[in-house]
């Protein structure tokens, strides 16, 4: 398959599917109709992936044995029941029954695998709200995709690479198409998405920058656990394998933490998001535990977080967070959970960066003198889908005088300073209103960040107008604002190499040029005037 075949046949899923989704528009809200289709791209995943240990079960040892549930348990593949496989579903897609078939299946699912799917999936297609012809087409198109559909399983391993087994391809085109669902719908929610997602771009530079390649991942905001999923691939992008890293988080919302472990499930990715969903700050549902990397994009600036009831918490080790803002209460809060040599980053609104109110001033500048701020970025505009609210990127570390990054590589003594980049300035627009980083983008932030720590491919050197390595005098010099921009200075300017003479002739020619172009539009202006009886 050619290069450009391989980046056809992914976008024209994930397109019919969105299309095929945006029929429920009129019908229920994308908040509601992002549980339909993603619940049907679920199903779908794990019926595939047992399909193909079926198979391979019948083909060895007969079709008893296949229907044997420790043969699919042994090898990490969810047992499916007869009523939830999809073939049963798709065989009955112009059933009038079909919505009470699929939430029979959802049940019959979790039935079968308490442990991982308990209380999980969505259910409802039975509902009158959602019309049949909207799901019966959900069903046939999904149906296209997978072990038995149109693109089959040596197809999707060459969208990837040559090695990849038919198991991992499909998995990885699923699982892409619902990383892409959330996406789009985060955008259609307007404000209500960020609530479970966070941009690829984000997410991409902060796995990148902090490298996890093995230990323990922790993210106390979730989401739909993006943050998750990207450093899974990172570490197997590295000639790592999932397992090498043990992976916690916490989420509030309740149908937004069952999107997370649907989103883990399908990659295959043990998760421990806790017993249920709760508040970080009043139900840490991990308080003992230490992370290696701490990866996080909070609520910016919640003003009702309940911290006059936690005043005398044991995690504000850096001061007390005020009340009317939860930013300083997540950044101590990660602080407390990260391990003797562990780093972390986090996404935060850039008022974090120089705020003096209620003693946010004082709480950060404990934690630089404590030398617990390693990096700051700041970050271009536009590249959340529901807020313009600027943001940056810290990244902090427990351990500045010593320890391991990427790829085992020692690092260098970075006690007392910070490195500060500012990469406002970087990124394209791919919308009107939307912006990303491009891999050269991320390279030149991530480059910067991994050469200043002394693990990266190069020697580190301050860039006038994007980067600078600022010792805690300068910072405290500075008030103790971490605004990137006050540190890197200006970006230095490309000689002029045109001849000054040149340059006049040339410059004098276009203004005289825009005094011919002014006298004709005041000519056109007064005459149009006096047509209308207002001549002077």
């Amino acid at each position: 398959m050619t290069k450009a075949a391989r980046t056809a046949v992914l976008p024209r899923l994930e397109e019919v599917l969105w299309n095929t989704a945006d029929q429920l528009r009129g019908h229920m809200d994308a908040a509601e109709y992002k549980h339909v289709v993603l619940g049907l791209v679920f199903l779908k995943y794990i019926s595939d992936a047992f399909s193909l240990r079926y198979e391979k079960v019948r083909a060895e040892y007969g079709e008893e044995t296949a229907e044997d549930r420790d043969e699919y348990i042994a090898e990490g593949v969810f047992w499916v029941p007869r009523e939830a496989r999809w073939d049963e579903l798709r065989d009955n897609a112009k059933q009038d029954d079909l919505g009470k078939r699929i939430d029979e299946a959802m049940t019959a699912l979790e039935r079968e695998n308490p442990k991982q799917l308990k209380d999980m999936l969505p259910k409802g297609y039975a509902r009158p709200s959602l019309p049949h012809r909207v799901i019966s087409g959900l069903v046939e198109e999904i149906s296209k995709y997978g072990t038995g559909g149109t693109v089959t399983p040596t197809e999707q391993t060459d969208l990837f690479t040559d090695e990849q087994p038919a198991q991992k391809a499909e998995a990885d085109l699923l699982g892409r198409v619902y990383q892409y669902m959330l996406g789009r719908f985060a955008a259609a929610e307007g404000k209500l998405g960020g609530e479970f997602y966070t941009p690829d771009s984000v997410v991409l530079t902060l796995v990148e920058m902090l490298a996890p390649y093995k230990g323990r991942v922790y993210d106390p905001a979730c989401g739909s656990g993006g943050m998750f999923v990207q450093s899974e691939k990172f570490v197997e992008a590295h000639k790592g394998k999932i397992g090498d890293i043990s992976v916690y988080g916490q989420e509030s919302n309740h149908t937004t933490w069952k999107l997370a472990r649907m989103n883990l499930a399908i990659r295959r990715i043990d998760a421990d998001l806790g017993r249920e969903n709760g508040d970080t700050f009043h139900q840490d549902l991990h308080p003992d535990l230490r992370a290696d990397y701490v990866l996080a994009n909070p609520p910016f600036n919640i003003s009702n977080w309940g911290g006059e009831r936690l005043s005398a918490d044991k995690r504000w080790q850096y001061g007390k967070p005020p009340a009317s803002n939860a930013n300083y209460a997540w950044l101590q809060h990660i602080l407390y959970h990260l391990a003797p040599n562990g780093t972390a980053g986090v996404v935060l609104a850039n008022g974090s960066l120089s705020s003096n109110q209620s003693g946010e001033g004082v709480i950060r500048q404990n934690m630089v003198s404590a030398d617990k701020v390693d990096c700051i970025v700041a970050m271009p505009g536009q590249l959340f889908y529901t807020t313009q609210i600027p943001v940056s990127l810290w990244l902090l570390a427990n351990n500045k005088q010593n320890g391991k990054g990427a790829e085992g590589r020692p690092l260098r003594d970075r006690s007392g300073h910070v490195l500060f980049i500012d990469a406002r300035a970087l990124g394209h627009m791919t919308s009107r209103t939307e912006r990303s980083l491009s891999v050269e983008d991320r390279a030149r932030i991530v480059g910067a960040y991994h050469n200043w720590r002394g693990d990266g491919d190069g020697d580190y050197e301050d860039v006038p107008g994007f980067c600078k390595a600022a010792n805690i005098d300068e910072i405290e010099k500075n008030g103790w604002v971490l605004t990137p921009g006050r540190y890197v200075g200006a970006a230095a300017k490309e000689p002029d190499s045109e001849p000054f003479g040149e340059k006049m002739a040339r410059l004098s020619a276009e203004l005289h040029g825009q005094f011919k172009e002014s006298d004709r539009l005041q000519a056109v202006i007064k005459a149009n005037l006096e047509k209308l009886g207002y001549g002077g």
